[in-house]
């Protein structure tokens, strides 16, 4: 069974109208930091996902995602850094930092777009070793993924389907389903809807994106059904 850590993360993963240069604010036009709460079933909170995107000085982007959930037993405090590259934003680095109750560990994986190769290291716990495998062309992290969708959905376009890295390989499709108001501080607003479908070795589920119609394309509102109800994650003005 997919732990709901696993789920919470790559959930994670995936035409606004024409503003004056001064109006554009957010990814990709600027600096960004985004924060959302973990809302559990019954409409408790149990803890918050900051997302940060940083312009690079050599173009291209730098990414970061914290993410700390008080559940029960096993509480979670994770870290995901990621850096892109180009236009294409294509994948340079993937660092996961993974605390997940005792169990700690670091990873990092190396993307070389020329030769379509990654490699990844286990950094701690010390002896982990180190893997290589295939990438498409421009292959792409999960993390970096998600500003990708982003930007093509400001771009009128779905993000086309294909596989993103998160440790392993996931298949991603995203599927878009039309306009739909959800709740923001007591408002209703319209927002578009995606179907986000996730397969990977050991993993198959799907989640609920809801972006925001402005031109940076802010997801406002992640649903992520579990068997013991919805997760959602909602973002904090």
């Amino acid at each position: 069974m997919t732990s709901f850590r696993h789920i919470l993360l790559l959930a994670l993963l995936c035409a606004s109208p024409i503003l004056a240069a001064d109006q554009l604010t957010g990814f990709p036009f600027q600096n960004e930091t985004l924060r959302y709460r973990v809302v559990w079933p019954g409409g408790r909170s149990l803890g918050d996902v900051t997302l940060t995107a940083h312009k690079a000085d050599d173009g291209g982007w730098d990414f970061d995602m914290s993410t700390t959930v008080s559940i029960p037993v096993v509480p979670i405090s994770d870290r995901y850094k990621a850096s892109a590259s180009g236009a294409d934003l294509c994948s340079s680095t993937l660092q996961r930092e993974i605390s997940h109750g005792t169990k700690k560990v670091i990873e990092k994986t190396e993307f070389d777009q020329k030769k379509n190769q990654a490699q990844r290291r286990t950094l701690i716990p010390a002896g982990g070793g180190k893997s290589e495998f295939g990438i498409p062309t421009c292959g792409r992290d999960a993390l970096t993924f998600q500003y990708l969708a982003r930007r093509e959905m400001g771009q009128g376009r779905v993000p086309p389907a294909g596989k993103v890295f998160f440790g392993s390989g996931y298949e991603v499709k995203m599927v878009y389903t039309g306009a739909q108001d959800v709740p923001v501080a007591g408002k209703a607003v319209v927002t578009d809807h995606l179907n986000v479908s996730v397969k990977g070795p050991a993993s198959d589920f799907s989640f609920e994106i809801f972006y925001s119609r402005d031109a940076a394309r802010t997801p406002l509102l992640i649903k992520i059904p579990l068997s013991i109800g919805t997760v959602s994650l909602e973002l904090v003005r």
